[in-house]
């Protein structure tokens, strides 16, 4: 998770949501982004995504079996649905979003029993640390 929050005070100094994401499949890292929608004026470049794409990358498999993904936010319903296509077998994250998560706050994606794949996740992990970053910056941003 430490590298998910590296990703996610990257994402924070290029004036982007702070959220970092990391792939792993045992001790290999396959994949690490942070949010990059506005830098790329892309509504699709949240962190898991771009992680996603790296991993099946550097698997040559869009089935992102026997991986862990990192991230400091609970994904939202676009980056939950994508986790559950990718087969990602578990996903553990710092802060819930109860207004607008997607994974099981507000919407319970990853695991719903009506699609073909569920995900076992962890909630809470360097959660202080992942919040604070979140609120540091919507506070700058509700300033200006």
């Amino acid at each position: 998770m430490r590298l998910a929050l590296k990703q996610a005070q990257e994402a924070a100094r290029h004036d982007e949501v702070p959220v970092g994401a990391v792939i792993l499949q045992g001790d290999r890292l396959l994949g690490q982004a942070w949010n990059q929608v506005e830098m790329l004026k892309d509504a699709t470049a949240h962190a898991e995504m771009i992680a996603i794409t790296q991993a099946a990358s550097a698997l040559g498999d869009w089935r992102l079996n026997d991986t862990v993904l990192y991230v400091t936010k609970e994904p939202c319903p676009m980056c939950a649905g994508a986790i559950v296509l990718a087969r990602i077998p578990l996903v553990v994250w710092g802060v819930s979003d109860s207004l607008r998560g997607g994974a099981v706050s507000k919407f319970s994606i990853l695991q719903s029993d009506t699609l073909n794949h569920r995900a076992e996740i962890v909630t809470g992990v360097l959660e202080d640390e992942c919040r604070e970053l979140l609120q540091e910056f919507f506070k700058k941003h509700r300033a200006d």
